[in-house]
């Protein structure tokens, strides 16, 4: 009997397949073959993948059981539950739960490295869900409202993650930023935040080289969680803002809680304590009533913050959004503002890059003779560099977008 899981979208579904891994192990061989497909739905263009993840998993494997889970099991419940390739869905919501496998309990929380070096970094989960209504996004519909995981709990997570040798923890969440709003504080009833988090992890693990944070809302920033941001050495100065757009008007009516003065803000702290923090952000092109003027503005606020680690998705219409009812942009118009956003971010992306030449960097090393360096610039390494170790690299030149010595 062997289990296949297989991972679409987001960093926090990179982390729960991994859990699924494990959780998996004890089904039973009588079950026979099974292939899990953890689903994406952020965008129309994720189902389609979804979709065809799904046939290919059945032609690659046409006998095993395919079950279906993640976001577009939620959002797209009765069309993927149509295809003749999906045996059945398992509800995102129940997806680590191990009744929903037919296995046994685990006896203590399944963390995510359950095979030794699966990946060179270790993501951990720390949240789930989100309370915010964004007019554009179906994630609240996938994923539920916002759940903390316990202190105690991300903890075990990263030790069982440091044990089994990982150098870099990834802290992920939809809602990374949100972490605590359920949760008490020590001291009575008022919220713990992300920062209180981090610092936990970073005292637990004194020798812990490299605490990364994956998406972050800038709105939800804490003053702890500045502080790491832009002093702590072993917090990766590298950061990637939720941050949709550059245009006030665009902004509110994607029901944002932040204003383009308050990104420009938050990144000209950061980089006065911090210089060489690196920023990215997910930016979307071509929402609902966006014109010219929305446009520029959305190019202009990637020249302004630098951003190097881009994310561009065209606008995609959603089932039951509130955007989906607003005045839509045409899909020829997206395309192309997709695409200047692509080209602007490259461009400073490659200067960037070219102005790290001669200058030493810490780098993770990766499979393929590649790694990340701490603000997440790629790096090409000598194939003998064992995955998971950090190496001191002085590089010479950048060749295709790869930094090389």
């Amino acid at each position: 009997m062997t289990v296949e899981v297989h991972s679409l979208g987001c960093r926090l579904n990179i982390s729960e397949s991994e859990t699924l891994r494990g959780l998996l192990r004890g089904v039973s061989e009588t079950d026979g073959d099974l292939v899990v497909v953890n689903s994406c739905a952020v965008t129309a263009e994720a189902v389609r993948q979804t979709r065809q993840a799904i046939r290919r998993a059945r032609k690659e494997r046409p006998d095993a059981r395919l079950i279906v889970t993640g976001c577009a099991a939620e959002v797209e419940r009765a069309m993927l539950a149509a295809m003749p390739e999906v045996d059945g869905l398992v509800p995102n919501t129940a997806k680590l739960d191990p009744r929903a496998w037919n296995v046994a309990p685990a006896p203590a929380p399944v963390a995510g490295p359950l095979r030794r070096h699966a990946y060179t970094r270790g993501f951990v989960q720390v949240q789930n869900g989100c309370d915010h209504a964004c007019t554009f996004c179906v994630i609240p519909q996938g994923r539920g409202p916002s759940r903390s995981r316990s202190i105690s709990e991300v903890l075990h997570d990263v030790a069982v993650h440091r044990d089994a040798g990982v150098n870099e923890i990834v802290l992920t969440g939809v809602d990374l930023t949100s972490w605590g709003s359920d949760l008490d504080g020590a001291s009575g009833p008022a919220p713990v935040r992300l920062g209180a988090l981090c610092e936990a992890i970073l005292a637990r693990f004194p020798t812990l080289p490299r605490l990364r944070l994956s998406s972050i809302d800038g709105a939800e920033v804490d003053e702890a969680l500045f502080e790491l941001l832009a002093g702590e050495a072993r917090v990766m100065p590298h950061v990637h803002l939720s941050l949709q757009h550059g245009h006030d008007l665009i902004l509110k009516r994607m029901k944002r809680r932040h204003s383009r003065a308050d990104a420009v803000s938050l990144v000209s702290a950061l980089r006065a304590r911090r210089p060489e923090i690196a920023i990215g952000a997910d930016l979307i092109a071509g929402f609902p009533t966006e014109d010219e003027e929305a446009h520029a503005a959305n190019l202009s606020i990637v020249e302004e913050l630098q951003v190097v680690h881009g994310h561009v998705f065209p606008y995609s219409q959603r089932p039951g959004t509130p955007a989906a009812r607003m005045p839509q942009v045409d899909a020829a118009t997206i395309k192309a503002r997709a695409a200047d956003l692509r080209a602007k971010i490259a461009k400073i992306r490659a200067n960037w890059l070219a102005g790290l030449v001669g200058k030493p960097l810490s780098v993770l090393a990766e499979r393929g003779a590649k790694g990340h360096a701490e603000n997440f610039a790629p790096v090409g390494l000598p194939a003998d560099v064992q995955p998971g170790t950090l190496i001191r690299v002085t590089p010479a030149r950048v060749v295709e977008g790869i930094l090389e010595s």
